[in-house]
Formats: structure tokens, C-alpha cells, sequence
């Protein structure tokens, strides 16, 4: 099952607009919706972006109430990569206020300023090497001084 359909999309833009706009070419909201989830994992990396997105063989396995928001971001990016391509009866500067406004969410959750209930982060990487991280910084000085006269 794949993350968002073009019928998901059809909460933001009518469905003869996106006819319309494509000129009945699926293709155009597949590319759109792809380059949505790609945009948004480059800010979510930090997550476990299988659990969240899964891929074409596997579903999300985070529950359906957490995904909804992160649902309704990736439609805003998607429904912006579609109404680049053709504007009929689309007001641009909501759409363009709508994108910018999931993309600034989305660097908040990257940041640690947001934290979004039930997604989960990363596993830790065993091939990574461990390190003491009390002995990662250093304090020195240079020599005293001292006056001749």
C-alpha cells in the first residue's frame, strides 16, 4: 500500500482540477507524490523511515492516528510539486503558503523542537564505533606568563 494515493490528494485539490492539471497522466501525481516522501524523509532522518513511510513491499507498521499528520505534510508538499506544473482555478499563493508552512514543521521535528508522539527513532547502528563521550572534550591552556623586568 503505498503512503498517500491520489484520492488522498483529493482533500486539498478537486478531483477534475487534478484531471485537469495532469491531463489524465497518473504518472505526473505518482512523480509528485514520490518527490513529496522523498523531501520529507530528507528531514526525518532520524526516524525509523520504514516504520513510518514503509516501501513498495511493506506498509507503515507505526499506528494510522500517529501517521496522520505526517499523512496530511506530505500531501501539502505533493499537492505543491503538482500545482507547479499548471495553475487552472488553483489560488498558487495558498498552496505555496501551505508547503512552506509543512516544510517549516518539518525542520522543527528534524531540530528536536517538535516531537512527534508514536514515531519511531532510528535504530543505533552496531557498526558504528563507540567512544567515551566524557573524554571528547579537552581543556587546555597555554603557559603562564611571567613579567621580567
Amino acid at each position: 500500500m503505498a503512503f498517500i494515493t491520489k484520492t488522498d490528494l483529493e482533500t486539498h485539490i478537486y478531483a477534475e482540477l487534478i484531471t485537469e492539471i495532469t491531463r489524465g497522466n497518473d504518472t505526473n501525481i505518482d512523480k509528485a507524490i514520490g518527490s513529496a516522501i522523498s523531501e520529507a524523509k530528507m528531514y526525518l532522518s532520524r526516524y525509523n523511515l520504514l516504520a513510518l513511510f514503509g516501501n513498495a513491499t511493506t506498509d507503515p507498521t507505526v499506528v494510522d492516528e500517529y501517521l496522520e499528520h505526517l499523512r496530511h505534510l506530505v500531501t501539502d508538499i505533493a499537492c505543491w510539486h503538482l500545482v507547479k506544473l499548471s495553475n487552472p482555478n488553483i489560488d498558487l499563493k495558498l498552496f505555496r503558503t501551505l508547503y512552506e508552512d509543512a516544510i517549516k514543521t518539518l525542520e522543527k521535528i528534524m531540530k528536536g523542537q517538535a516531537t512527534p508522539e508514536g514515531w519511531p527513532y532510528k535504530a543505533d547502528d552496531p557498526a558504528t564505533e563507540s567512544y567515551n563521550e566524557n573524554a571528547s572534550v579537552q581543556y587546555s591552556s597555554n603557559p603562564k606568563r611571567t613579567q621580567h623586568f
